[in-house]
Protein backbone atom coordinates (compact mmCIF):
# COMPACT_ATOMS: atom_id res chain seq x y z
CA UNK A 1 0.00 0.00 0.00
CA UNK A 2 1.17 3.42 -0.39
CA UNK A 3 2.71 5.76 2.17
CA UNK A 4 -0.15 7.81 4.03
CA UNK A 5 0.68 11.65 3.99
CA UNK A 6 1.51 13.34 6.63
CA UNK A 7 -1.60 15.63 6.58
CA UNK A 8 -4.08 12.94 7.01
CA UNK A 9 -6.47 12.37 9.87
CA UNK A 10 -5.18 10.56 13.17
CA UNK A 11 -7.75 7.91 12.48
CA UNK A 12 -6.18 6.90 9.41
CA UNK A 13 -2.66 7.19 10.57
CA UNK A 14 -3.82 4.89 13.53
CA UNK A 15 -5.61 2.54 11.18
CA UNK A 16 -2.49 1.97 9.10
CA UNK A 17 -0.52 1.47 11.95
CA UNK A 18 -2.54 -1.24 13.45
CA UNK A 19 -2.85 -2.88 9.98
CA UNK A 20 0.85 -2.78 9.27
CA UNK A 21 1.71 -4.03 13.17
CA UNK A 22 -1.02 -6.94 12.06
CA UNK A 23 1.54 -8.00 9.14
CA UNK A 24 4.52 -7.59 12.02
CA UNK A 25 2.70 -9.89 14.80
CA UNK A 26 2.09 -12.96 11.37
CA UNK A 27 5.43 -12.58 10.13
CA UNK A 28 4.04 -10.95 6.73
CA UNK A 29 6.32 -7.58 7.66
CA UNK A 30 9.45 -7.63 5.18
CA UNK A 31 12.05 -4.71 5.29
CA UNK A 32 12.74 -3.48 1.65
CA UNK A 33 10.61 -5.04 -0.93
CA UNK A 34 8.53 -8.23 -0.58
CA UNK A 35 11.65 -9.81 -1.34
CA UNK A 36 13.17 -8.39 1.65
CA UNK A 37 13.81 -10.33 4.51
CA UNK A 38 11.63 -10.64 7.14
CA UNK A 39 10.95 -8.56 9.90
CA UNK A 40 11.76 -9.59 13.30
CA UNK A 41 12.60 -7.48 16.11
CA UNK A 42 9.60 -5.43 17.34
CA UNK A 43 11.49 -1.91 17.22
CA UNK A 44 12.04 -2.39 13.50
CA UNK A 45 8.64 -3.44 13.04
CA UNK A 46 7.49 -0.27 14.68
CA UNK A 47 9.73 1.90 13.04
CA UNK A 48 8.57 0.22 9.95
CA UNK A 49 4.67 0.67 10.68
CA UNK A 50 5.45 4.64 11.62
CA UNK A 51 7.09 5.17 8.17
CA UNK A 52 3.96 4.25 6.56
CA UNK A 53 1.43 5.61 8.32
CA UNK A 54 3.46 8.93 7.68
CA UNK A 55 3.91 9.64 11.84
CA UNK A 56 7.45 10.83 12.76
CA UNK A 57 9.34 10.15 15.96
CA UNK A 58 7.85 12.75 18.78
CA UNK A 59 10.54 14.94 19.52
CA UNK A 60 11.24 16.40 23.00
CA UNK A 61 11.87 19.94 23.51
CA UNK A 62 15.64 20.62 24.75
CA UNK A 63 15.81 23.24 27.52
CA UNK A 64 17.96 25.63 28.19
CA UNK A 65 20.04 25.39 31.26
CA UNK A 66 19.80 29.17 33.26
CA UNK A 67 22.89 29.90 34.63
Amino acid sequence: MPKLKKNASKKKKHARMEEEMKKFYHNKMHSGSKKGPIVKEKAQGIAIAMSEAGEGKKKKKKHKKKK
